[in-house]
C-alpha cells in the first residue's frame, strides 16, 4: 500500500507552483497525495517570511498535522526554512528541515521515517542558491501558476526574499514554453505568471548574470503558444514594466488588460528609506500608459503602512496619493520587522496601534476602489472563465480584467468560457451578469 504525503502552503503563488512541482516529485516515488487534514505518514509545510503572520502560523499548522497523525513525519521546507532553521527544527513535531538548495531534493531524504527528537536540518549559505529548478502548480483545473524566474538582487530595506532565495536567476525560454504546452495538454484555460521578481526575467537564464532574453520577449513567446486562453502577469516591479510590455499586453489575444504593481509608498520620502527603485512620478506615469491603452485594465497595487519613519503626514501623503490614482484595488502589508534587514535598525518606529489604524484606512480605500472600478464596468461585455468550487450555492468567475462575478450553482459551467453582459453588485459586492451567448466560447 503506498505511503500517503500531504501538503501545506503558505504565501504567494511561487510557492504554491514549488509545493505542485515537489508533490509530482513524491508521486513518481509512488506516493499518494492526500489533503492535509486527512491521515499521512508525511507532512509537508512551504513555510513563508513576508509576513509576521505566516511566521506564527507554522506551530498551528504543525499541531494540525500532529493532530491527524501523531506518528507522521513533519518536514519544513521554503523561505522561512532558509532564514530561521533552527527556530522551525525546535518546533515539537518538526523532523526535517530543508533550506533553499535541498527542498526539490526532499524525497531523497526520506529513507528514514522515523520520528527524531530534534528536527534534522540541511540548510545551506544562500550564495549556493544560484541554480534554478522550474515549477508550475495545476491544483486548480482552471488555472496554473507557472514559475519563471526565482530570487531577487534588489536590496529594498525591509525584505528577506533575497536572504530566502537567493540571487535573481530564471528558467530557459525553452523550458518556459514547453511548461506552458504541458499546462494547455491539460485542458487548463489560464496561466498566471509567477516568480520573485519577473520583470527581471533572461537574468541568470544559463547560469550567467547576464540577460539571455528579456521579460518582453518572454511575453511574446508565450502569446503564440496554442492552447492557451489567457495568460496573466502576476506581479512586475514599476520600473521593469516597459511600454513596449504594455503596449503588446493592450493588442494581445491571449494576454489579459489586468497588472498588479508594487508600490508600497506613495512618499518619496519613504521610498527612498526603502531603496525602492524607482520614484512615485514614475508610479503615477505606469498606471497611466496602461489606462490609456486599456481604459479597461484592472491594476491592483501592494502598499506597507507603518514602515519606520512614516508620520502621519507620510502616510497622508500615501492616502491622497493612492485616491487619486486610477487604481482598482490594493494588498496593504502592515510593517512588521525582520532579522538581518536594515529597515529593522532603523529609527522612528512607528507604534503597532497607528500602523494597525493606517491599514484599516487603507483597507477602507481598497473596498472604494474596486466598488468603483467594478462600477466602470457595469454593462459591458466580458468574457468569464467559471472556477471549480460550489460556495455556498454559487459559482464564482473571472472576466479578463479580474471583475469577480457570480451565478447559481452549475457544474456545467466549471473551466468553461463564456461572454457575459456584467449587469449589477450584489451585497456582497460581487457582479451579475446575463449570458450574450450560450455557447462556450473555444
Amino acid at each position: 500500500m503506498a505511503q500517503k504525503v500531504a501538503f501545506y502552503t503558505l504565501g504567494c503563488k511561487l510557492n504554491f507552483s514549488e509545493t505542485s512541482t515537489i508533490a509530482r516529485n513524491f508521486k513518481n516515488e509512488g506516493f499518494e497525495r492526500v489533503d492535509f487534514g486527512e491521515q499521512a505518514d508525511i507532512y509537508v509545510i512551504n513555510t513563508c517570511s513576508v509576513t509576521e503572520n505566516a511566521d506564527k502560523r507554522f506551530k498551528t499548522i504543525v499541531k494540525q498535522a500532529q493532530k491527524a497523525n501523531p506518528d507522521a513525519f513533519v518536514a519544513a521546507i521554503g523561505c522561512y526554512a532558509q532564514l530561521k532553521p533552527e527556530e522551525l527544527a525546535a518546533v515539537d513535531g518538526v523532523d526535517l528541515v530543508l533550506g533553499a538548495t535541498e527542498k526539490f531534493k526532499l524525497t531523497d531524504y526520506l529513507n528514514d521515517l522515523f520520528k527524531n527528537d530534534k528536527g534534522e536540518i540541511h540548510s545551506c549559505e544562500i550564495e549556493e542558491a544560484d541554480f534554478y529548478v522550474g515549477s508550475y502548480a495545476i491544483g486548480d483545473r482552471t488555472r496554473a501558476f507557472l514559475k519563471v524566474q526565482d530570487g531577487c538582487d534588489y536590496k529594498c530595506t525591509y525584505c528577506t526574499i533575497p536572504l530566502a532565495r537567493g540571487i535573481s536567476r530564471s528558467d530557459t525560454l525553452e523550458n518556459v514554453l514547453k511548461n506552458a504546452k504541458k499546462i494547455s495538454e491539460r485542458g487548463i484555460k489560464e496561466i498566471v505568471l509567477t516568480g520573485v521578481n519577473i520583470g527581471d526575467y533572461g537574468k541568470g537564464e544559463f547560469g550567467n548574470k547576464k540577460h539571455q532574453h528579456t521579460f518582453f520577449e518572454l511575453v511574446q513567446a508565450l502569446d503564440g503558444v496554442e492552447g492557451i486562453h489567457r495568460l496573466r502577469i502576476s506581479s512586475i516591479e514599476p520600473n521593469l514594466l516597459k511600454n513596449k510590455t504594455i503596449d503588446f499586453v493592450a493588442h494581445s489575444t491571449s494576454f489579459v488588460p489586468h497588472f498588479h504593481i508594487p508600490l508600497q509608498s506613495g512618499s518619496d520620502k519613504i521610498l527612498k528609506l526603502m531603496r525602492r527603485r524607482y520614484l512615485s512620478n514614475l508610479y503615477v506615469d505606469r498606471v497611466q500608459r496602461i489606462k490609456r491603452a486599456m481604459p479597461h485594465a484592472c491594476i491592483g497595487v501592494d502598499v506597507i503602512v507603518g514602515f519606520p519613519g512614516e508620520t502621519d503626514e507620510d502616510f497622508l501623503e500615501t492616502y491622497h496619493f493612492l485616491n487619486a490614482l486610477d487604481i482598482s484595488y490594493l494588498h496593504v502589508f502592515t510593517y512588521s520587522e525582520r532579522d538581518n534587514t536594515l529597515a529593522a535598525t532603523m529609527e522612528g518606529v512607528v507604534p503597532k496601534n497607528v500602523r494597525s489604524k493606517r491599514s484599516k484606512m487603507l483597507r477602507g480605500l481598497s473596498v472604494k476602489k474596486r466598488r468603483a472600478f467594478y462600477e466602470s464596468q457595469l454593462g459591458t461585455l466580458r468574457t468569464v472563465l467559471f472556477e471549480g468550487e460550489n460556495k455556498e450555492g454559487y459559482i464564482h468567475g473571472f472576466t479578463e480584467n479580474y471583475v469577480k462575478v457570480k451565478a447559481p450553482w452549475n457544474p456545467d459551467l466549471v473551466n468553461t468560457l463564456h461572454q457575459v453582459e456584467l449587469t449589477e453588485i450584489d451585497e456582497d459586492g460581487l457582479v451579475r451578469f446575463n449570458f450574450v451567448t450560450a455557447t462556450v466560447l473555444a
